[in-house]
This record gives structure tokens, C-alpha cells and sequence, in this order.
């Protein structure tokens, strides 16, 4: 079987998100946030198995632009959890950086994608 970066990163990243919710709901009482950031960053993961798992090109695309989507949100919740001061700058700056190579494999998938069709 040929080996699938964007499905290992995003299945990495989402176990790295299961871990912060845990940590957020444990140790900081954060339930709010937290709630937004595991929903959104777990399902950039769930998102690219469905494109891989697709019916057509077209759905395969639908799919990666969703999952590109949940990563950009996934930045926006993590980025607000560290100025909120409920992660740390170290744990924070090393989720921003996993979602941000995220996007930009994403991104380049979709780009691919999008010249390939047509």
C-alpha cells in the first residue's frame, strides 16, 4: 500500500488535538474552546479519509477543501487558546506549526487536484 503523508500528518495532528482537549478540560477547566478545538482539528483528519474513500474526482476535491477549511479554523481556535493564555506558547506554537504544514500540503493537493480536472 503506498504510503499516504496528508492521511499520517492528519491522523498525527489529530491525536496531538485529542491530547490538548484533554489537557484543556483537565488541567484548565476550558470548555468552551476546547470544544471548537478538538470538533475542528479532528476533522481535517476524518475529512481526507473521505476524499481518499471519494466516488469521483470531484468529490475527492469537495472533500480536501473541507479539510483545508478545518485546518484554517483550527488556527484561528488554537491561536485564540494561546493569547486566552489557556495553552502555553510552546504547546501552541508547535500546533500552529503542524496545522500550518497541514494547510499548505492541503493546499497544494487542492491546487493539483483542481489543474488535473481540467
Amino acid at each position: 500500500m503506498k504510503e499516504n503523508i496528508i492521511q499520517q500528518k492528519s491522523f498525527a495532528f489529530a491525536i496531538r488535538i485529542v491530547n490538548a482537549f484533554k489537557y484543556l478540560q483537565s488541567e484548565k477547566r476550558e470548555y468552551i474552546l476546547s470544544k471548537q478545538l478538538i470538533r475542528s482539528g479532528t476533522s481535517i483528519g476524518a475529512n481526507v479519509e473521505e476524499a481518499i474513500g471519494g466516488q469521483s474526482k470531484k468529490d475527492f476535491i469537495a472533500k480536501i477543501s473541507i479539510a483545508y477549511k478545518e485546518a484554517r479554523e483550527t488556527k484561528y481556535w488554537l491561536r485564540l487558546l494561546e493569547a486566552t493564555n489557556s495553552l502555553d506558547e510552546r504547546e501552541a506554537k508547535e500546533l500552529l506549526n503542524d496545522t500550518e504544514e497541514l494547510c499548505k500540503i492541503l493546499s497544494s493537493i487542492l491546487v493539483s487536484s483542481k489543474q488535473s480536472n481540467s
